[in-house]
C-alpha cells in the first residue's frame, strides 16, 4: 500500500467519522480528499462522493428505520424529487468545466460553514398530515440540483427543509434525510456516470473507510459536546473553502481571494473568542438533537 493510498484510507473514516459525530459534512471533506490526496480530477471527485455519501447514508439509513426515524411518505417524495434534481445536476456537471465546479463546490462549502457556525433558529413544526406536495416537490428538485452537481450541499438543506416544509420534529427529519441523501446521491450518481468513470477499486475502499468511520463516530457521539464540534467543524470548513478557492482560482485573482477570506475567517474567530456580544456565539437550538440536525 503506498503512502498516498494510505493517508486517502486513513482521512476516509473522518469522512465516516463526522457523519457519524455531527450527523454531517461527509461531501464536504470527500471532494477535497479525493481531489488533492487521491489525485482525481475533479469531475472524478465529485462523482465518487455522491457514491461514498450515498452508501454511507444508507447503511445509517437502515439505523434509524428501526428506530422509527423515518417517515417514508415525505421521504419518498422529497427523495424523488431530489433524484429528479440531482440527475439533471450530474448530467449538467459533466459538461462544465472542472475548475468552475470546484470553484462552485468551494462556495458551498463557505455557505455550509457559515451555517454550522451559526446555527439555525427552532421552528414549531406542524403536523406531518399537512405535507405541501408542491413545496416539499420544488424544494427537493432545487436541493437535488445542487447536490448533483458539485456533490455537496445535501444534508444541512434537507433536515430543515422536512421540518419546516414535511412537518417533521427534528430527529425524525434527520433519520428521514438520510433516505433522501442516499436516493439523490446515486440519482447525480448516475448523471455523472454518462461522461465520467470511476475507479471502483479505490471508490470501494473510501466507502468501506467512510462507514467504518460512521459507526465508530457514532460510538462516540454524546461524550463530546455536539454544539462545540459543530462550531469547530464549520470553522475547519470555512478554512478548508478558502484554501481550495486558493488552488482553483487563477492568479493574481486567488492572491486577492485568499487575503480577503482569511480576513474574514480571522474577524470571525476575533468575535468568537473576544467580543461578548458576538452573534456566531448565539445558541439558537440549544438541544442536542436539534444540533445534530443542523449540521446535516
Amino acid at each position: 500500500m503506498t503512502l498516498t493510498l494510505a493517508l486517502t484510507m486513513l482521512l476516509s473514516v473522518l469522512i465516516g467519522l463526522s457523519l457519524g459525530l455531527l450527523g454531517g459534512g461527509g461531501s464536504i471533506l470527500t471532494v477535497p480528499i479525493l481531489t488533492y490526496v487521491a489525485g482525481m480530477n475533479p469531475k472524478e471527485a465529485i462523482a465518487a462522493s455522491l457514491f461514498v455519501v450515498g452508501a454511507t447514508s444508507a447503511v445509517s439509513a437502515v439505523t434509524h428505520a428501526r428506530k422509527k426515524r423515518v417517515k417514508w411518505r415525505t421521504g419518498l417524495l422529497f427523495g424523488a424529487a431530489g433524484m429528479a434534481g440531482a440527475f439533471g445536476g450530474g448530467l449538467l456537471g459533466g459538461h462544465i468545466p472542472g475548475t468552475i465546479l470546484m470553484i462552485a463546490f468551494a462556495l458551498m462549502m463557505v455557505a455550509t460553514s457559515l451555517a454550522m457556525i451559526r446555527g439555525r433558529k427552532n421552528h414549531t413544526v406542524t403536523h406531518e398530515g399537512e405535507l405541501p406536495v408542491l413545496k416539499v416537490i420544488f424544494e427537493g428538485l432545487v436541493v437535488g440540483l445542487v447536490t448533483g452537481l458539485v456533490g455537496a450541499g445535501g444534508g444541512f438543506l434537507v433536515v430543515p427543509a422536512l421540518a419546516l416544509l414535511g412537518g417533521l420534529s427534528m430527529p425524525v427529519a434527520v433519520g428521514t434525510s438520510l433516505v433522501v441523501i442516499a436516493m439523490k446521491s446515486f440519482a447525480g450518481l448516475g448523471g455523472y456516470l454518462t461522461t465520467v468513470s470511476l475507479d471502483w477499486a479505490l471508490v470501494g475502499a473510501v466507502t468501506i473507510a467512510a462507514i467504518f468511520g460512521s459507526f465508530l463516530g457514532a460510538r462516540l457521539s454524546g461524550r463530546i459536546p455536539e454544539a462545540a464540534l459543530r462550531k469547530g467543524f464549520g470553522y475547519f470548513v470555512l478554512l478548508m473553502g478558502v484554501f481550495v478557492l486558493v488552488q482553483e482560482l487563477p492568479s493574481p485573482a486567488n492572491l486577492i481571494l485568499g487575503v480577503a477570506a482569511s480576513v474574514i475567517a480571522a474577524a470571525a474567530v476575533l468575535c468568537w473568542f473576544v467580543v461578548p456580544v458576538c452573534p456566531l456565539r448565539t445558541r439558537i437550538a440549544p438541544s442536542a438533537e436539534t444540533d445534530r440536525a443542523e449540521m446535516r
